[in-house]
């Protein structure tokens, strides 16, 4: 199986047993998949896309100039949203080694369009979004689900006063609003990790090469607003950008893995092998074609955590073998509408707070 990255974890071989430790349930799917070829890069169907990308960030730019400081402008923050979305999702591909298998023009891609066009550090997303993918839903070493702002099991939310016990008591219902501050806080995150001296960066010029890709973002970011647009409009411009796409990403990623099994609370999840870990905390989209563009190929969760390395084109074809090699095994494979999927994350965030409600 090729390597996801050298940031971007495979699965752990030596993690890859049944709850017994009985031999690997992993290795007859990874054969099938390998067989079917689904995880051979697709170089072209990511070139095209990414041209497309580019081309409409172009289209943007040109309206910008051409319509001036006219209110009709911002229009234009909301298709800029969903191009920086597909930006993201591709900034998120090119970690995971879906892209090329070539480390160094990979993380040149990833350079470009999470440090550049989006203006969030690479090294910091691949780092976090790594232990994520290695311990996925485990309370104490995934950071997706640490407490924080939100809390998503009860014993986290447990002394919480004053506004972070407001916030956790109500957390259901300002998730999504929450979730419009997603696209600042990347940047924010990326900066703070930049300006540590605990960062993950490995060497001085790795992070000076994207600290000047950050900065870059931010003053062309800025010039290209406050040039076209007259200061008010720049910043409302900016906000409602910056909004729809943190609502954007945090509909993508919000019905992955909440409310599913959580590992250290499960009594045999210390037994978990990859395969289990996995599937067990994950949570499928159905859809179609829309439904794989808008959330970028994460509506498969599945077969992306099984795969990591796999090409977004790829995953719905992996889906029968992975549906079908749970089903022989017994284990519970996940898959709800697009709906069904934020009720039952809300529902979870919702349960999460009820003692502090009930207390209050």
């Amino acid at each position: 199986m090729p390597q996801a990255t050298a940031t971007l974890a495979a699965p752990d071989r030596s993690t890859t047993t049944g709850r017994g430790g009985g031999g690997s349930e992993f290795t007859p799917l990874l054969r099938t998949v390998k067989e079917q070829g689904l995880l051979e890069r697709r170089a072209g169907w990511y070139a095209r896309g990414i041209a497309v990308n580019l081309l409409g960030l172009t289209a943007v730019v040109a309206g910008l100039v051409l319509l001036g400081p006219s209110w009709w402008a911002l229009l234009l923050a909301v298709p800029l949203a969903l191009l920086s979305a597909r930006i993201a999702f591709v900034g998120h591909d090119a970690g995971h080694a879906q892209i090329t298998g070539d480390r160094r023009l990979g993380r040149i891609i990833q350079l470009v369009h999470a440090n550049l066009l989006l203006g969030m550090s690479q090294e910091w997303w691949n780092d976090k979004h790594n232990r994520h993918h290695a311990n996925p839903n485990h309370l104490d070493k995934d950071p997706d689900v640490a407490a924080d702002i939100l809390v998503f099991a009860r014993h986290q939310a447990e002394g919480r006063s004053g506004l972070r016990g407001w916030l956790t008591r109500h957390q259901a219902w300002l998730f999504f609003p929450l979730t419009t501050l997603e696209g600042i806080a990347l940047k924010v995150y990326g900066f703070q990790s930049l300006l540590s001296k605990e960062g993950p960066f490995r060497s001085r010029r790795e992070r000076l090469v994207e600290g000047a890709l950050l900065v870059a973002h931010v003053a062309g970011y800025t010039a290209l607003l406050l040039s076209t647009l007259t200061l008010g409009q720049a910043l409302l411009f900016a906000l409602i950008h910056q909004m729809l796409l943190g609502l954007h990403l945090g509909m993508a990623f919000a019905p992955n893995h909440k409310g599913m099994e959580m590992p250290d609370a499960h009594p045999d999840g210390a037994g978990w092998g990859h395969l289990r870990r996995q599937v067990l905390t994950s949570r499928n989209i159905r859809g179609g074609a829309l439904t794989d563009w808008f959330l970028g190929g994460l509506n498969y969760q599945i077969e992306h955590h099984l795969f990591p390395s796999m090409p977004r084109p790829h995953l719905r074809l992996a889906q029968p073998a992975v549906r079908a090699h749970c089903r022989t095994l017994g284990i519970p494979y996940t898959e709800t509408g697009f709906v069904e999927s934020y009720r039952q994350a809300l529902g979870h965030l919702h349960e999460v707070g009820e003692p502090l409600r009930t207390a209050a």
